[in-house]
């Protein structure tokens, strides 16, 4: 599977796309991606896959509370040596993807296969992407090309979330904690939570669980306060996202949760 050119909305364009999350979560997570009208999404070891464009990618990212990150696998081939490697990654439609002037990263993973070297196929991935986009490699860089090489077969993914999902962008202040958001959203589902439930948390500490409850109840979209990298991509329509943000739920909040709700709203 390989993408070709920058998506519309006029124009879909159909991919895999792999939802992540904690081993032992999937079903959990599947249950939530059908819910949310996504077709036909499959559990596989960790996370939940999927077939959609890119107005499917900014979908999961911005209404799915279960997931970490979402990406979106480009290309796939069959690679068996570090000099077929550049010679592929060079065939992947790079220009139809990135932009030149965003710096970007590659991070490799590799098992069971020929190539063992995680480090040096990064690096012909990125020399790939480089010399023929022009784009520079940054070590630090937001943007992420992932690659996977596992028994000789190459799968390469563009990091659509950036900064994992769990950071939903309303929290002025972020410290370490036990939980994150997305895995409080699991165990609700899984406590078969749906909104119309009082929830009571005695042991509350940063109010992960109760404000993960009271979105729900509200329906307000995870990601709706926050930045994704796939802003940065050349498959990227500004209007179109606008328009996708821009709309709320019908749903009437439940009365028990209208405090807790109104202090989630987005910052100004």
């Amino acid at each position: 599977m390989t993408t070709h050119t920058p998506t519309t909305e006029t124009k879909p364009e159909d991919f895999e796309i792999f939802l992540a999350t904690a081993p032992g979560f999937e079903d959990t997570l599947c249950d939530e991606v059908r819910l949310k009208g996504f077709k036909r999404p499959r559990a596989v070891p960790g996370g939940v896959v999927l077939r959609g464009g890119w107005p499917e990618v900014w979908r999961a990212n911005l209404w799915v509370r279960g997931a970490s990150r979402v990406l979106a696998r480009i290309d796939t081939f069959r690679v068996v040596h570090l000099a077929q490697l550049d010679h592929l990654a060079r065939r992947t439609p790079w220009a139809s993807l990135l932009r030149p002037e965003i710096p970007f990263r590659v991070e490799a993973h590799c098992a069971a296969s020929r190539i063992y070297h995680a480090g040096a196929a990064a690096e012909r991935i990125s020399r790939a992407i480089t010399e023929t986009l022009g784009a520079p490699c940054q070590r630090d860089a937001a943007l992420v090309i992932r690659a996977r090489i596992e028994r000789d077969e190459c799968t390469l993914s563009i990091d659509t979330s950036g900064e994992l999902l769990h950071r939903r962008g309303y929290k002025q202040a972020v410290n370490r904690a036990p939980l994150r958001e997305t895995m409080a959203a699991l165990f609700l589902r899984q406590c078969g939570y749906d909104g119309t439930e009082p929830v009571v948390d005695p042991m509350c500490g940063s109010g992960t669980f109760i404000i993960e409850a009271a979105e729900i109840a509200a329906r307000l979209n995870p990601g709706r306060g926050r930045h994704f990298a796939f802003e940065e991509l050349a498959t990227f329509d500004a209007q179109a996202w606008e328009r996708m943000r821009s709309v709320n739920s019908q749903r009437v909040r439940p009365s028990g949760f209208m405090a807790a709700t109104a202090m989630q709203e987005p910052l100004p």
